[in-house]
């Protein structure tokens, strides 16, 4: 059971070595995801209804809590744009990943509509069996086998503090 754990881990850690390297290269760029890191601007233009309230407009327009910063007419300006109450056109603009990084991200993003629903439920099962695999990896009493469960334990107090603090 020890020999045939280890070809598992083996060759599974090997061709889950570039699912690996892609999803940590995603998670990377999601945690810089309220800076402008890697991000383009992008100008919008769209017609909405006319004389819409401003919360329905920032609905259209998928920005929550839409503030007016002024009025000129039938013009209302925000600090992204503005929206013309008469005609319904709304300019405005936005930041998003470059397209490379934005499909990256959808890694992490996918829920149980998306096809990469599988890749990530297989992803994360692989994941649990390296857990598991590895306790045979080194015969249970050896001192590295303990010294490895002092580095498990330690990663998971290191994880749990992280999450309270």
């Amino acid at each position: 059971m020890n020999n045939r754990m280890r070809i598992w881990h083996r060759y599974l850690g090997f061709f889950l070595a570039g699912i690996m390297f892609i999803y940590a290269l995603s998670g990377i760029v999601l945690i810089f995801r309220d800076t402008n890191f890697l991000k383009q601007e992008k100008t919008i233009e769209k017609k909405l209804g006319a004389g819409l309230p401003i919360e329905e407009v920032g609905k259209a327009i998928r920005q929550r809590d839409l503030k007016v910063k002024l009025q000129n007419g039938d013009t209302l300006f925000f600090a992204q744009g503005f929206y013309n109450t008469a005609t319904g056109e709304v300019k405005y603009t936005v930041k998003s990943l470059v397209p490379a990084m934005e499909r990256l991200t959808k890694l992490h993003k996918a829920n149980t509509k998306s096809p990469l629903f599988y890749l990530n439920v297989f992803f994360g099962t692989s994941l649990l069996f390296f857990v598991i695999s590895s306790f045979w990896m080194f015969m249970p009493g050896t001192a590295i086998f303990k010294k490895g469960l002092l580095f498990v334990l330690a990663g998971i107090v290191l994880t749990l503090v992280m999450l309270w603090v």
